[in-house]
């Protein structure tokens, strides 16, 4: 199956922030943000090649009115405790900017054909005056030393926000324990452009430490990717135990008309070899408003380990 894929060009046309989850059963599932922003898909293969042309099936559809009615955004399927979760970010018809991250659980086997509850907003830890009061969407959540973290972005400041990487401990799949720790805020001129961001964390573990993707500056051209580590081992609500990679670690590349890249996810091939999973688009200028542009499609690239034991993302 592996010589079905395609390697850095548009591989599902129109699906952005695309994410794949490898179940225990070895097969795949696909979810992204529909053009629409107006409901989360599911599709599912025995192959990561499978995926391309597997049926599409809505499994939510977004509020007419009130919280999650408007800008259903970056879904993630995670299987957590014997049951399913879809962690997404959403706003309202009445304020489409009130971006909040949400939670749908399923207990059913089937996560296509089973019946998806309604958690509501994820809920901040006791104490916490400050997760999700303001724009905040993008979470992502991982495994570490028998507890589990969940990291997102949320805006900060006054007039033209600023977006920054959060952490904190999960109490429970819809609940934090801990208090918010900031990660990463936007410190370098390439995640200023346009916009200041950090946004769309990803997280992989490999050889004793975990890395955290993340993406930078506006939707266009100029979105690209970052990286932060930290030792397996170490507190990672301690922002001393990350590290971040002074440049993006993925960028445009005219030469191939890959423009933008970012928002990406982490998957493994049927022989273990990691994938990372990405949107890019295939034109430099972008007609209308980025942000309401369908044409980011989702790509595929072999994630490479240097000498370093870090990951390299590389086009070639």
């Amino acid at each position: 199956m592996k010589e079905q894929l395609k390697w850095n060009e548009p591989w599902i046309m129109q699906r952005a922030d695309p994410y794949i989850y490898r179940h225990t059963d070895g097969r795949y599932y696909f979810t992204a943000s529909v053009p629409a922003y107006d409901r989360i898909i599911l599709r599912r293969a025995d192959s990561l090649a499978g995926l391309a042309d597997a049926a599409e099936n809505t499994v939510w559809r977004k509020h007419e009115s009130g919280v999650m009615s408007e800008h259903i955004w970056a879904p993630e399927l995670h299987y957590l405790d014997g049951k399913w979760y879809l962690y997404f970010a959403a706003g309202e018809a009445e304020d489409i900017w009130a971006i909040r991250p949400f939670v749908l659980e399923c207990a059913d086997e089937d996560p296509i054909t089973g019946t998806w509850t309604e958690l509501g907003k994820m809920q901040c830890a006791d104490g916490d005056e400050f997760s999700f009061r303001a724009f905040s969407l993008d979470a992502t959540v991982f495994e570490n030393k028998g507890s589990r973290y969940y990291v997102w972005a949320e805006k900060v400041g006054v007039g033209k926000m600023i977006s920054n990487l959060y952490i904190a401990r999960m109490a429970s799949p819809n609940r934090l324990e801990t208090v918010q720790v900031l990660l990463t805020t936007p410190d370098y001129d390439w995640e200023r452009v346009d916009f200041w961001v950090n946004e769309g964390p990803a997280v992989i573990k490999r050889n004793g430490r975990i890395f955290l993707t993340y993406s930078a500056s506006a939707t266009g051209a100029c979105y690209c990717m970052g990286m932060l580590s930290a030792p397996e081992d170490a507190d990672l609500l301690d922002p001393a135990s990350w590290s971040k990679e002074r440049y993006p670690v993925l960028a445009s590349d005219e030469t191939l008309e890959i423009y933008g890249p970012g928002h990406n996810s982490f998957t493994t091939d049927e022989e273990g070899g990691d994938i990372c999973v990405y949107h890019a688009r295939k034109e430099a200028v972008i007609e209308g408003d980025p942000l309401y542009n369908p044409n980011r499609h989702t790509m595929l690239m072999k994630v490479r380990w240097n000498e370093e034991g870090k990951p390299v993302f590389s086009y070639r």
